[in-house]
């Protein structure tokens, strides 16, 4: 199966992204110039999704990079850490976001040559970093498929939130499981999580699943466990934002209760990231810094307040789900449990 979403495209010198915040019911895309055009698209969840969000900010820096008049390397640097700077305040528990910030200035600071030179390498940068994470999406759908139960029938899969093709460069990580599941006819059906309160789930999740033809279902978030009581859940795969040393996973809120669900039942919770969201210097997962997002997304769905002023709100965007409760990670190295995954770092 090939990866026919493509959620972030350089063309004609300049970045077109889909507009996430317009799917399912509308498809636009969003032409971005310039890196404060890129850091609002990222602050405002046009795009998003830990590894599409440090793509996006690849070409960020090299948009930032294009704009800066400096003959002088030192001036060029300086003014390229005050982009970085801009782009890495967007959002706070991606790590993949400051992995890509840090590898364009890495790369502007060991360069030689003119600043034309030195920008062209920028993009190429950018580009290359878009096409890795292609290729590594697919290569971790494919080490997957090792780990899932086997099983005589075909298996339903529960993912939470959206870590699709829309989350990354394209083809996804916990849904690129599912892909690869699909092509080897090895899956019966998705269940979605709807994924309060900005419904990536219902709005994303399902968008993809309806592109490619594989059966999907939606749930409400309140629905997981009963549906894994009922029998009908083989696994769950969901992705993450950022994982600590020790293997806790940070990612889309309401994805811990998912995985106590989870061992409640006897059913294997899988983590599907590359090695970019993975932060080694970081012990643990309380060490996580967790967004908190305007507390509109929870008291209003689209235009349409749903309960009364005066009441007090709490939006965090992510939790953590601990380490013993995840039977696997699957990264572009293979999967492994937990603790095996301080071995994958290189």
């Amino acid at each position: 199966m090939g990866n026919s979403i493509n959620p972030i495209v350089w063309q004609d010198d300049r970045v077109l992204l889909i507009d996430q915040t317009r799917l399912p019911l509308e498809y636009e895309t969003v032409k971005v110039n310039d890196y404060k055009a890129m850091a609002t698209a990222i602050q405002t969840m046009i795009v998003r999704g830990a590894p599409a969000i440090g793509v996006s900010a690849a070409y960020g820096m090299y948009l930032g990079a294009r704009e800066i008049e400096a003959d002088d390397k030192s001036v060029f640097m300086e003014r390229l850490q005050a982009i970085a700077k801009i782009l890495s305040e967007t959002r706070p528990t991606a790590v993949n976001l400051f992995w890509a910030i840090d590898l364009m200035v890495q790369t502007a600071a060991a360069a030689t040559g003119t600043m034309a030179e030195i920008k062209a390498l920028l993009l190429e940068t950018a580009k290359k970093i878009h096409r890795e994470d292609v290729e590594t999406c697919q290569t971790i759908g494919d080490h997957g498929l090792a780990v899932l139960p086997q099983t005589p029938e075909k298996l339903t899969i529960l993912t939470h939130c959206n870590a699709g093709a829309l989350a990354t460069a394209g083809y996804g990580t916990a849904v690129g499981v599912i892909r690869s599941a699909w092509r080897d006819d090895r899956l019966a059906r998705v269940y979605a999580d709807e994924t309060r309160p900005r419904l990536q789930g219902s709005k994303l999740t399902t968008w993809e699943c309806v592109q490619e033809g594989i059966p999907v279902t939606q749930i409400c978030d309140n629905m997981a466990a009963h549906c894994m009581k009922e029998g009908r859940i083989d696994a769950v795969v969901v992705g993450a934002d950022r994982i600590a040393a020790n293997g806790d996973a940070a990612n889309k809120i309401g994805t811990y209760s998912l995985a106590i669900a989870a061992k409640a039942h006897n059913i294997p919770f899988y983590v599907a990231a590359p090695l970019s969201t993975v932060d080694f210097s970081l012990n643990e997962g309380s060490q996580i810094p967790i967004e908190e997002r305007n507390p509109k997304e929870v008291y209003q769905v689209g235009e349409t307040r749903i309960c009364p002023k005066g009441v007090d709100f709490y939006n965090p965007a992510f939790d953590v789900t601990p380490a013993n409760l995840i039977a696997a990670i699957i990264t572009e190295k293979g999967a492994v449990s937990p603790e095996q995954l301080i071995q994958l770092k290189s």
